[in-house]
């Protein structure tokens, strides 16, 4: 008899938390000690008193050890709440690149052209290079950046993702 293994699936966690040193520390440790993966991680000041800090979490894994690492983060003491996007139904993800590009001729006008498909903003120019912005979904990014590895791709930095649940209310 053959046992079936458990799905893996991609999560979106938002964690509340005090922003506090250290708790960042805790947290990438829970994953770490458990084997888990982490995909993506942002972290910003929330609050206008600088008291909180909001941590959003991409990782992967069946549902089961989803809930299991959503127990153990909402158990830590300056966690205040603990969200997962994916399970909570609609949301809206985003990322923000920065991607250098060298080109000169053709080339660099291709590259023009692409970026103006993909509404990425140039915030930096030489004679022979520029730096894109680019606000997206992740695979939006994903995309942009394998078409512009034919055109002269240099370097490419990536935020992480940001998500946040559609509607009126708060996650």
């Amino acid at each position: 008899m053959k046992i079936k293994k458990a799905e893996s699936e991609r999560h979106v966690l938002t964690i509340t938390v005090d922003n506090e040193a250290g708790i960042l520390a805790k947290i990438a440790g829970l994953f770490t000690a458990r084997g888990y993966n982490i995909d993506s991680l942002t972290v910003a000041d929330i609050s206008e008193n600088h008291a909180l800090s909001r941590i959003t979490i991409v990782t992967q894994g069946p549902p089961e050890v989803i809930d299991q690492i959503m127990a153990q983060l909402e158990r830590l003491v300056p966690v205040h709440k603990v969200t997962d996007l994916t399970d909570m139904g609609p949301h809206v993800e985003r990322e923000l690149a920065l991607v250098k590009v060298a080109g000169t001729g053709e080339k660099r006008v291709e590259a023009l052209r692409v970026a103006d498909v993909f509404r990425a903003k140039v915030v930096d120019t030489t004679t022979s290079s520029f730096i894109f912005e680019l606000t997206g979904a992740p695979d939006k990014i994903d995309s942009f950046v394998a078409l512009m590895r034919e055109l002269g791709l240099v370097e490419v930095g990536r935020t992480g993702i940001v998500g946040m649940m559609r509607g009126a209310e708060g996650a």
